[in-house]
């Protein structure tokens, strides 16, 4: 990242100044921020010490006498990223650039969020995964390496019918790229009836899986927009009928099939009944958490997920993240 700093004290224009302490000061920002020195080597260039150059850089700032413009086009992002984090009590927002307002940002968002997962592994790292395109996307992001007892958890069943986005899938790819052990849900992500769910959950023994996510280090997550077909509904889990009605109630979209209002708080619907998840209850308790998403029709679903799930770390693209910084719709 390109930057100017320049010192702007009357050196070189009209009558030189006779006040000698400002001299010094403009020279010690002229050797330190325009040539680069340390602050050490402009304390011996000028015979002072270097608490002296500490003080009179800070005092050359104060004074306007030092103006650092940041040119690259990478600032507005930094900026927004401070933003997001302020407003969302994030302990770090991540954006990717964008071409364009209404372009898919999924390949950005994954890129970098394959980069920052990347960073996350190591040794006997407990890592639960979610599901979706973006997520998917970021597999050829990461950096893979042979891990000593790492776990990778599903957080949710899986999908008979998918084909390229099944839950169980991306759990057990993301953990072959580390030699990790994959802990999956043999259940369908939706079942048939509330019944059904509590029988698997309570005699089939995937409540003491889901209990898993409780000892996870980091949980990655997507959510999903609700407006089009997107995945969960091409997958034939959630007719184009019971997508209508979850609008109707108040649906904004999905985190692991747990449908959301605009709270980021479970709507009464029998499809959040039946779906074989962790909850959002449970993963509101979880300690470090990423979220990993972008798009037009997934912003409310993300503002709705940073308010109720209160993720650590979100990443996102630039565009999404003027809409998030926007006033809440």
């Amino acid at each position: 990242m390109a930057a100017d700093t320049i010192p702007t004290g009357n050196v070189g224009r009209g009558k030189p100044t006779l006040d000698p302490q400002g001299q010094l000061r403009v020279r010690a920002a002229w050797l330190y921020y325009v040539e680069g020195l340390t602050q050490s080597d402009v304390a011996e260039r000028l015979g002072v010490n270097r608490i002296m150059i500490t003080r009179l850089l800070s005092e050359a700032r104060k004074r306007g006498e030092v103006v650092i413009r940041i040119k690259s086009k990478l600032g507005s992002l930094v900026e927004a990223q401070i933003q997001l984090e302020e407003k969302y009590g994030l302990a770090r927002a991540i954006l990717a650039p964008s071409s364009g307002t209404d372009s898919d940002p999924t390949r950005v968002i994954a890129a970098a969020a394959g980069e920052y997962v990347s960073d996350l592994m190591h040794n006997n790292v407990t890592i639960g995964v979610g599901w979706g395109r973006t997520l998917h996307s970021m597999l050829p992001y990461i950096e893979g390496r042979s891990l000593e007892g790492a776990k990778v958890v599903s957080l949710l069943g899986g999908i008979a019918q998918a084909r390229r986005f099944n839950p169980a899938e991306f759990a057990w790819q993301f953990a072959e790229l580390f030699d990790a052990e994959g802990f999956l849900v043999p259940a369908p992500a939706i079942v048939d009836s509330a019944q059904t769910k509590h029988a698997l959950l309570e005699h089939c023994g995937l409540d003491h899986i889901m209990g898993m996510a409780e000892t996870c280090d980091v949980v990655l997550l997507s959510c999903g927009g609700i407006s089009t077909l997107t995945t969960s509904y091409r997958t034939g889990h959630v007719s184009e009928a019971e997508r209508i009605s979850l609008i109707e109630a108040g649906a904004v979209g999905d985190v692991l099939y747990n449908f959301l209002d605009k709270e980021g708080q479970p709507v009464p619907h029998p499809v959040n009944d039946r779906c074989i998840a962790v909850s959002v209850d449970r993963l509101s308790r979880l300690s470090n958490k990423v979220l990993i998403s972008g798009g037009i029709e997934k912003t409310q679903i993300i503002r709705a997920s940073l308010k109720s799930l209160k993720p650590n770390v979100l990443v996102t693209d630039e565009a999404t993240a003027e809409r998030l910084l926007a006033d809440d719709e």
